[in-house]
């Protein structure tokens, strides 16, 4: 069950005494947040506001909408980092998951016997159970590696655009655990190591081989890139979600695309659908600097739409180059 840590949130509140506040949370909190608000405004008086659009992580934040309803703080519910604010106003707020892993690290046995050294890997709910799974698997005869944060990201943490803990370990690895019920996660694992990677669901008490999900995301990606070649007009997308605004990245690949005669418009979406892009129908092609797995999840579009490391491989293969090994790396922003 996930827990949400709201004694934290109850000190702020009585400490800084606001008049307002604003919850966001991901969709599968979206309930307790619900009840929550309730409990703030009967207990402190202040009005609560659930921030009712899609909460994809700490690149989306509110502190650029919250002086629109007159709140003087924001709570980011369940996206755990190294550190516990983002912007001038919002505070960052655990949401723990207490499910067992026993279960499942058992069923993982016989799936692991061609290896012998495993990194382990985990998202924000499930963070304090890497310690335990480690220790699980080094009294099994594994050697088992949990790789270092970077940034924002704790020891063995990863996120859905930053995989660096992975990413440090992937030549030491011989292949990678995610503890967690998320093939989102557990895809971009695979991706960015080149590594077999597997998901623990411990809800199922499933062991899940992702090979053949992350090979499918990987060719379209690169079809998407050879696409985009031929492409005469690119719509270059930025996101106008306080974390996904990346301006100056943007313009940069507006130059190299020109450098090579290609025609480019400059868009800005605060959310980027296959219905926002259907309407701009002079672009052969879109980049989108706002979040890289709208372009590598399978979002049906009708046209190609590139993230930034397939932009990159894009401008290799305009330069007569292979485009490489695009989504090998800590972070794909």
């Amino acid at each position: 069950m996930l827990k949400i840590d709201e004694d934290r949130i109850y000190q702020e509140i009585e400490s800084r005494k606001p008049k307002a506040i604003a919850l966001s949370a991901p969709d599968a909190l979206l309930a307790k947040t619900e009840e929550l608000a309730s409990k703030i405004t009967e207990r402190f008086g202040v009005n609560a506001f659930v921030m009712g659009d899609a909460c994809y992580g700490t690149c989306d934040t509110t502190d650029g909408e919250i002086g629109k309803i007159e709140a003087d703080i924001a709570f980011n519910i369940g996206h755990t980092i190294s550190f516990d604010k983002l912007g001038k106003q919002t505070i960052l707020i655990d949401a723990i998951d207490d499910i067992t892993f026993d279960r499942v690290l058992e069923n993982s046995l016989p799936f692991l016997k061609q290896y012998r050294k495993i990194g382990l890997c985990t998202f924000s709910q499930h963070l304090h159970e890497l310690s335990k799974a480690k220790e699980f698997y080094q009294k099994n005869g594994f050697e088992a590696i949990i790789g270092k944060g970077k940034g924002q990201l704790r020891d063995g943490q990863i996120f859905g655009c930053e995989f660096y803990p992975v990413y440090f370990i992937k030549d030491q690895a011989d292949a990678f655990l995610l503890l967690g019920q998320s093939n989102f996660h557990a895809i971009g694992v695979a991706l960015s190591s080149q590594k077999p990677t597997y998901m623990l669901d411990p809800y199922a008490n499933e062991v899940i081989d992702v090979k053949e999900v992350a090979n499918e995301r990987l060719k379209r990606s690169i079809l998407a890139v050879y696409k985009a070649r031929e492409a005469e007009r690119f719509g270059l997308i930025v996101g106008l979600r306080d974390g996904q605004s990346m301006l100056h990245q943007t313009l940069e690949l507006k130059k190299k695309l020109e450098a090579h005669g290609k025609k480019v418009e400059l868009i800005a979406l605060r959310d980027i659908t296959s219905e926002r892009l259907a309407n701009l129908r002079r672009v052969d092609a879109f980049i989108q600097t706002a979040c890289p797995r709208i372009s590598v999840d399978g979002y049906t579009f009708d046209r190609p739409v590139l993230s930034v490391p397939q932009a990159e491989a894009l401008i290799r293969v305009l330069e007569g180059k292979d485009p490489g090994e695009f989504l090998v790396r800590g972070n794909w922003l």
